[in-house]
């Protein structure tokens, strides 16, 4: 009899594993500063309802703070310097001048260095899928895709426009579209998605935010009218998954990439050092926040550093040396990446403007990133709710490497890779 019983607890155990796994949709809003949440006021009625029932707060990102390397390292729980997302696509060599150019088009496998979540999903048999992720064109273990550049060739738009969820003109030269209208479609998508496939794991990313504060700044009225929209867009999915009576088994992450910084004055590094006679010789990749220095001709390193240490605006000069430190590949190990690492001071940023001066301001306050992780005001958003949350559970400032650990653990599946641990979200 004691036999009986122990063969058949045996045959419930991968039952009762299955049963302890829930849902999980992770919602990105890029852009999402978590010193926005400190104000009172900030129309988000659907995320401080999540907060309420769960748990929220700042993120500490790693460098650079980019969206594609932030968002690679919560999917895989490890930095840039071992996924290998360093910009908005792969940092590729060109063969002639500039010597490197970002292509966003290549596919994940070859663009992501190590397992992602999504990965460990699908070898355990359960579904993913994505809307407007990154860093995953292509992705074998992704099981319904809704792209960022859709199209009416792809599968799950055809599917949507044949239901009659969005039309045929919703994703014509939808790359052209504004960005609010392609958040809306790409709303309609995880809403679909989740009433009609109900995948084990969304993946879910929104721009809105992230270009209204490029281009007015952040704490602005438009920025704060962005959140607003997103907080709708939010609802939306809040609510598909009560439609699909999944509400007892479903988590919700909500979270951004990094904050941003509001600037005046523009660095404008490729003229000085053109005037310095370094012209073919030395090129400044510019990311707002922050520079990427490739030196061609290793014999005039100690002149770049001189005439970038004498730029009005740069705020520190990082070498090799440095990079481990703030987490960034050395271009020996990675040669993506450049031989000098610059950042900007407050109220500047880098602008690959051609011609003029090396400095200029700007008409009207604009808003970039890529600035140090360690700055508050970079630091992104972190809101757990649902599945697998305790309410009221205080958590601190916690760190994006721990997002693809939480995830995992929330799906019952394993991350070995990953560097980052899951959450204590229970």
């Amino acid at each position: 009899m004691k036999k009986l019983l122990r063969i058949a607890l045996l045959l419930l155990l991968p039952v009762l594993a299955f049963a302890q796994r829930g849902k999980v949709v992770v919602i990105s809003l890029d852009g999402f500063p978590a010193k926005a949440l400190e104000d009172p006021k900030l129309p988000i009625p659907t995320l401080r309802k999540l907060m309420a029932n769960g748990t929220g707060g700042p993120m500490l990102g790693i460098n650079p703070t980019i969206t594609w390397p932030n968002h690679t390292t919560m999917v895989t729980g490890v930095g840039a310097d071992v996924h290998g997302l360093l910009l908005n696509g792969a940092i590729v060599r060109t063969g002639t001048w500039p010597p490197v150019k970002v292509d966003p088009a290549v596919d994940k496998e070859k663009l992501v260095k190590v397992p992602t979540v999504y990965d460990a999903a699908h070898q355990a048999g359960l579904t993913t899928a994505q809307v407007d992720w990154v860093a995953i064109n292509n992705a074998p273990t992704i099981t319904w895709a809704f792209p960022e550049l859709a199209s009416t060739s792809g599968s799950l738009e055809r599917e949507m426009i044949a239901k009659g969820v969005i039309d045929t003109a919703d994703v014509t030269d939808f790359n052209k579209a504004n960005i609010v209208f392609r958040d809306q479609i790409w709303t309609r998508a995880g809403a679909y998605l989740i009433r009609e496939h109900k995948p084990d794991l969304l993946l879910f990313h929104l721009l809105t935010l992230d270009s209204t504060q490029h281009e007015y700044g952040p704490n602005t009225l438009a920025a704060r009218d962005a959140i607003a929209f997103l907080d709708s867009c939010v609802a939306q999915l809040v609510a598909a998954v009560h439609d699909a009576g999944l509400d007892s088994q479903t988590t919700f992450l909500v979270v951004s990439d990094h904050g941003f910084k509001g600037f005046t004055k523009q660095i404008r590094a490729t003229n000085a050092i053109e005037a310095a006679g370094l012209d073919k010789k030395v090129y400044v990749l510019p990311e707002g926040g922050s520079g990427y220095v490739y030196i061609e001709d290793p014999a005039v390193t100690a002149r770049t550093r001189e005439v970038l240490a004498a730029l009005e605006g740069v705020g520190h000069i990082y070498g090799p040396d440095d990079y481990a430190a703030l987490g960034l590949p050395r271009p020996e190990h990675d040669p993506q990446f450049g031989q000098l690492f610059v950042t900007a001071k407050e109220g500047y940023s880098f602008s690959g403007t051609t011609g003029g001066p090396a400095n200029a301001a700007v008409p009207q306050i604009g808003g970039s990133h890529a600035y140090l992780a360690s700055d508050p005001d970079l630091h992104p958003i972190f809101i757990a709710s649902g599945y697998g949350v305790r309410k009221g559970v205080q958590l601190g400032l916690v760190s994006n490497l721990d997002v693809a650990s939480t995830i995992a653990k929330l799906l019952g599946v394993s991350l070995p890779t990953a560097k980052g641990k899951a959450l204590p979200l229970q």
